[in-house]
């Protein structure tokens, strides 16, 4: 009996000491935390590294801890229990359309959903690029509806309900501290707003021209080339990524102006370690804000993802290295992706990347 007690304590001590191996093992390092790198088919419920997460590309943490990721290839929304590693979808069928406002998210169709965030009431909000809307599943009711856009695609609504309203292909999606929606509308080359209070929508930024955004300049009359992704601070500032303009900024909310953090505006890979603005940007598509300021971008076209060091203005690669491909896990720099799209930031340190060719969705752990 005390052999069977001491012998059992031994194997619980080795597992103990083989977990903080592994856990020592891949700080720092990526992981596969959803997909199996197939497109299809559907399934609504399953182990997250065993299904298929077509094209991954905006990704979350909710209210509850876990990750929603937006599958772009099979229209719909996953949640992703990052603990049990359990995943179900939460909105659409799975079929590509535009229907099922005012009934359950699970029966609607949706088409092509790129971001996903939640507003401070913890319900889910998601944008459509090839539907031109933003849609809400009600945390307490699971009913899906629209809440911008009308689905039809062009420029117009200004000043009226946001679901009167048309956007041309939106793409990303923010909220502010008052639920304030602010919207990609990249096909117009401008930021929409729509008051959490009123539901009217205007334009936030962008004149609709594809010209330079100078630094520094008012938000009022000034153009923007091609607004991409975006993300809120929590506090006074909004992080945006021009796809086309191959840059990224800061918009001031207060003064109401735009800041210039990096990329010289022409498209390519290069620039690690020096001043942040002198570097090339391939597409930027993503953007996440850590606790510490730094501002994680997926650089699509270069098939990594980089940051923006707030402390040292310089722009570093975090994952990838300008190679098209796919892994291996481990060393962050050596796991190869294929036009990533989505980052996010957790409060406790771990960075997610939609790895969206790869239908796969990685994770490492960064430093604080």
């Amino acid at each position: 009996m005390w052999k069977s007690g001491w012998m059992k304590g031994l194997l619980l001590c080795l597992a103990a000491l083989a977990d903080l191996t592994v856990l020592s093992l891949y700080a720092g390092d990526v992981l596969t935390v959803a997909g199996n790198g197939e497109e299809a088919p559907l399934q609504l419920e399953g182990k997250a590294t065993s299904v298929a997460v077509a094209q991954p590309f905006g990704l979350t943490i909710g209210p509850d801890a876990a990750l929603y990721v937006c599958e772009v290839g099979l229209h719909v929304v996953r949640r992703i229990d990052l603990e049990s590693g359990a995943s179900r979808v939460v909105a659409g069928s799975g079929r590509s359309g535009w229907s099922g406002d005012g009934g359950p998210a699970l029966h609607a169709s949706l088409n092509e959903p790129y971001e996903v965030r939640f507003d401070s009431r913890g319900n889910m909000i998601f944008v459509e690029m090839k539907n031109h809307l933003v849609r809400r599943v009600d945390a307490a009711t699971g009913i899906i509806s629209t809440i911008a856009g009308n689905g039809t695609p062009g420029f117009s609504g200004d000043g009226g309900p946001g679901t009167e309203a048309q956007l041309k292909q939106p793409h990303s999606i923010a909220l502010d501290k008052a639920d304030n929606l602010y919207i990609c509308d990249i096909g117009n080359h401008r930021i929409r707003v729509v008051d959490a209070a009123t539901g009217i929508i205007q334009t936030f930024a962008g004149t609709g021209e594809r010209a330079a955004t100078p630094d520094g300049a008012a938000l009022a009359g000034t153009p923007l080339n091609g607004p991409r992704a975006l993300d809120f601070d929590g506090e006074q500032s909004l992080f945006l990524a021009l796809r086309e303009g191959n840059a990224l900024y800061r918009i001031d909310l207060q003064k109401r102006s735009l800041h210039h953090l990096a990329g010289n505006g022409r498209s390519g890979y290069s620039g690690d370690g020096g001043p942040a603005r002198d570097a090339a940007l391939s597409g930027p598509k993503g953007v996440a804000i850590a606790a510490n300021g730094d501002v994680y971008f997926a650089d699509t076209e270069s098939h990594t993802v980089r940051v923006w060091r707030r402390s040292t203005q310089i722009v570093e690669t975090v994952a990838g290295n300008g190679q098209r491909g796919d892994g291996p896990e481990g060393a962050a720099k050596q796991c190869l992706m294929d036009r990533p799209h989505g980052v996010f930031v957790s409060r406790d340190g771990r960075l997610f990347i939609g790895d969206s060719n790869n239908h796969r969705v990685r994770m490492l752990h960064i430093a604080p």
